[in-house]
C-alpha cells in the first residue's frame, strides 16, 4: 500500500514539473513534426509540446492577434521576419531547411512529359495548388508556373488550397493532378506512392528555394523550454528527420 502511495506521489511531482510550449508549425511540416518531437523528448521527457498547424499566414495572423504561442516554424521566412520586426520576437528568425516542390497524381499520367505538356493536357482539368496569399509554397508554385510561361495557360484549372495539407487532399480525392510540397511524399500516409509513377519533382531552378524559418516569440511563456526545442532543430539529430522528409538542409 505504501509502494502505491508513494508511485502515486511520483506522479504527481512528474505531471506537476512537466512544463508545456506551444509551437506554431506551418502545413508542411506536419508530416516531419511528431518525429522531431519524438526524438526531442528523448532527452526532455518532462516538456510536452504542444502543435498548432495551418499555413503560415494564418498562423501569422494568429500570432498578431494575440494567440499563445511560443514559437513559430514558418514555410518561409517572410512571416517571422515580419514578426521580428514588428517586435514580437527579440532575435532575427534563422533558416531551419529548404522546401521543394512536387507534382502529384494518384491518376495514370505521364509524367515523363515536361512541366507544359504535362498540365496543358486536355485531360487535366482540374489542378491543386495552394492559395498563395496563405501558403509560401503557393507563391512558389506561382512563380515556377509563370517561369515556365504556362501560367496563363492553365490558371482557369486552379483549385486552391489554403494550407499545402489542404493541396494534397485535393490532389488525392478532387482534381487531376496537384503541386504539393514534396516532403509530404515520404510521410507513412503518402510513402505508398512512388516517383516518376504518382509524383516528379519540379525543376528548381523555376522558383526561389523555399528557405523556411524558425523563431521564439517574445511572449514564449517558458522560455527555457521553448529554448531548447529552438535548438534542438538545428542538432545533427533534427537535421536527419528533415532530409529523410525531403528537405534541404544547410550543413
Amino acid at each position: 500500500m505504501i509502494n502505491k502511495i508513494v508511485f502515486v506521489l511520483f506522479l504527481l511531482v512528474l505531471n506537476t514539473n512537466a512544463k508545456e510550449i506551444n509551437i506554431a508549425v506551418a502545413a508542411n511540416v506536419s508530416y516531419a513534426v511528431n518525429d522531431l518531437i519524438k526524438e526531442f523528448n528523448q532527452k526532455n521527457p518532462s516538456i510536452k509540446v504542444n502543435v498548432i498547424l495551418g499555413s503560415s499566414g494564418k498562423l501569422n495572423a494568429q500570432i498578431t492577434h494575440g494567440a499563445p504561442y511560443d514559437l513559430f516554424m514558418s514555410a518561409n521566412m517572410k512571416y517571422p521576419y515580419n514578426l521580428y520586426i514588428k517586435n514580437y520576437a527579440n532575435i532575427k528568425p534563422k533558416v531551419y531547411a529548404k522546401g521543394s516542390l512536387a507534382y502529384f497524381s494518384t491518376k495514370n499520367l505521364d509524367f515523363k512529359k515536361d512541366i507544359r505538356n504535362l498540365l496543358e493536357d486536355k485531360n487535366i482539368k482540374q489542378i491543386a495548388i495552394a492559395n498563395p496569399k496563405t501558403a509560401p509554397y503557393g507563391i512558389a508554385s506561382f512563380e515556377a508556373l509563370k517561369n515556365a510561361n504556362i501560367f496563363e495557360n492553365i490558371k482557369s484549372k486552379f483549385i486552391y488550397g489554403e494550407s499545402i495539407s489542404q493541396t494534397i487532399l485535393y490532389s488525392i480525392n478532387a482534381t487531376d493532378i496537384g503541386i504539393i510540397a514534396k516532403s509530404s511524399l515520404f510521410s507513412s500516409k503518402m510513402k505508398k506512392y512512388k516517383e516518376n509513377i504518382n509524383w516528379k519533382e519540379i525543376d528548381s531552378k523555376l522558383y526561389t528555394p523555399i528557405e523556411q524559418g524558425i523563431i521564439v516569440l517574445k511572449n514564449a511563456k517558458n522560455k527555457n523550454e521553448t529554448q531548447a526545442f529552438y535548438d534542438f532543430i538545428f542538432t545533427k539529430k533534427a537535421r536527419e528527420i528533415f532530409k529523410n522528409y525531403g528537405y534541404l538542409i544547410n550543413e
